[in-house]
């Protein structure tokens, strides 16, 4: 059975059938929540939670079942706070790269393969299990010949193959998510399906990231708090990355600190200044800073680990980043949304008249200073108003950026474990007006820095609107909820036309096979889901004529 079950890993059909029919399964479920209720109370809205943390949960275990793309969209959408459930992006964000370990003989099968000659030509000492196991690569600690101690990672077997099927299973997806569901609607599926394939295939190919490791060496050469690793480039392949081996502890050990007599502020703030700079000048960013990819060594310095993710602040990027500034600075709202639409950030039916006055209380609550005046239990109030706000508007974040927002909110969350009474804004200030270049107006300065505070924390937005649209969103709700019915039969026939469609070939091979009780199986199945489709049809169509 277990044997029956790897080797199914690594088919194409199975795989597309295990992942469209989770993702069928999942919408089903959602759409007979909200039909069967219709109150949506504090009873309601914990239920709904238990139900979004069952799907993720069962989402996560696919995941570190089969691998491959599963646990690299998890991981993608646990970035997406503009369109994801909280609770679901809490339960994804411990989808973390836990894949069982691939075998020994595998690892060293590939190295020998990839460098053309035995191991013992280039090793001396090869440590048996991985230190590291992640769903593309796997990593092995061993010794060169000249004794340096390197860090080897090796591609998982079959792993491209594996990604490319994958890739034709979430277009399928996509689509169905884009016919079926309301978010489809709303979202541009098709740009998303994109991004995610871009960057996947990046992480693919290790060429790249040895290109993107040099890029860090030269970029931080001039940084003496801070080591990019050394790689041995004759050594390295498509399949294969050797690196000098990095020794220290994760950058959230404060243990490693106090035993060392490390200087954490000082730490702290050399982080800063490194990631800030990757942030907002144009160029290469390190995408996964999270704390196992930087590592503090006994004297101080860090050692930055990792660049299979890497991301990109384009010069045009920048640009985009001053303008908005500008734009907010001078009170020019129609110019901040003209901004965000050349950045890809809405969608063409977005409402922009809304969107411009949610924009501009938000600035004007950062200005009178209101946000230090509200109690948390105020700012979880308007944290949730804000998320149905960009959940029911078409407003995407397209995948750069929101990259960028993800490495930005883990250096953040790092910084404050570290060292709790880190000053964001005085660390900051200095670098923003550096960043705008030349004698700048103060008050560019200081909004900038004010730019930054979402980042800190999640009160921000727009209170008034809120308020004022209850009754717009009220409507939009009902709307909503007649929509949802439509697509909830809209699904169901779609499962009961493929259950046809199955039973139909159960019947076509109980007769290859000469197997009469499975035809005859097949027959009843057949029977009873053209029952099932021609009451869900006549309810369907009931459900229209009586709305119209």
């Amino acid at each position: 059975m277990f044997i029956l079950k790897s080797a199914l890993k690594y088919n194409a059909l199975y795989r597309s059938t295990v992942i469209i029919w989770m993702v069928l399964k999942f919408i089903l479920q959602i759409y007979l929540f909200h039909a069967r209720y219709n109150v949506w109370d504090e009873r309601t809205n914990a239920k709904w939670d238990k139900l979004l943390v069952k799907l993720a949960k069962e989402y996560r275990k696919k995941a570190i079942d089969l691998g491959g793309v599963l646990v690299k969209v998890g991981q993608f959408f646990s970035t997406r706070a503009d369109f994801m459930p909280d609770v679901f992006i809490q339960e994804l964000s411990g989808l973390v790269d836990r894949v069982p370990p691939m075998s020994e003989a595998y690892a060293k099968a590939l190295m020998e393969r990839e460098w053309g000659t035995r191991l013992d030509q280039h090793l001396s000492y090869f440590e048996p299990h991985s230190v590291a196991s992640a769903s593309i690569g796997e990593v092995y600690k061993a010794t060169l010949k000249d004794g340096s101690n390197v860090a080897i990672k090796v591609q998982r077997y079959k792993i491209e193959k594996i990604f490319h099927k994958d890739f034709t299973a979430l277009r399928i997806v996509f689509w169905i998510l884009s016919v079926f569901t309301s978010f489809g609607k709303k979202a541009d599926l098709k740009a998303l399906y994109r991004e995610l394939v871009i960057v996947m295939n990046r992480e693919l190919n290790y060429q790249k990231e040895l290109s993107y490791a040099k890029y860090f060496q030269e970029r931080l050469k001039d940084n003496d708090a801070v080591h990019v690793p050394i790689y041995y480039e004759s050594l390295c392949t498509e399949k294969v990355l050797v690196m000098e081996w990095i020794g220290g502890a994760k950058i959230t050990d404060l243990a490693f600190f106090y035993n060392h007599h490390i200087d954490v502020q000082k730490v702290a703030k050399t982080l800063f200044d490194v990631y800030l700079d990757q942030f907002i000048n144009s160029g290469y960013f390190h995408a996964d800073p999270h704390g196992g990819n930087i590592l503090v060594q006994e004297n101080g310095m860090i050692s930055i680990i990792d660049f299979g993710m890497v991301g990109e602040v384009r010069k045009q990027d920048t640009n985009y980043f001053k303008q908005l500034i500008r734009s907010i600075v001078v009170d020019d709202y129609d110019k901040v949304i003209e901004t965000l639409d050349e950045m890809n950030f809405l969608l063409p039916n977005a409402n922009r008249k809304k969107l411009k006055k949610m924009i501009k209380q938000t600035i004007e609550l950062y200005q009178n200073g209101s946000f230090s005046n509200m109690d948390e239990h105020t700012m979880e109030q308007i944290k949730d108003d804000i998320s149905i706000f960009i959940k029911d508007q078409p407003i995407q974040l397209p995948a750069e950026y929101a990259y960028l927002g993800r490495a930005m909110s883990i250096v953040v969350g790092i910084l404050f474990e570290l060292y709790p009474d880190v000053d964001i804004q005085k660390w900051a200030k200095p670098k923003i007006k550096q960043w705008f270049g030349g004698f700048v107006e103060g008050i560019y300065v200081q909004t900038a820095v004010d730019m930054a505070k979402p980042l800190l924390s999640f009160p921000k937005a727009m209170l008034h609107f809120l308020e004022s649209g209850e009754k717009d969103r009220q409507w939009d709700k009902e709307k909503q909820k007649k929509q949802l019915k439509h697509q909830f039969f809209v699904v169901l026939e779609l499962i009961t036309f493929v259950m046809v469609l199955c039973s139909a070939g159960l019947i076509i091979y109980g007769v290859h096979i000469s197997l009469q009780p499975l035809t005859i199986s097949g027959i009843i199945a057949i029977g009873l889901f053209i029952i099932m489709i021609n009451i869900i049809l006549f309810i369907h169509y009931r459900m229209i004529r009586s709305s119209m």
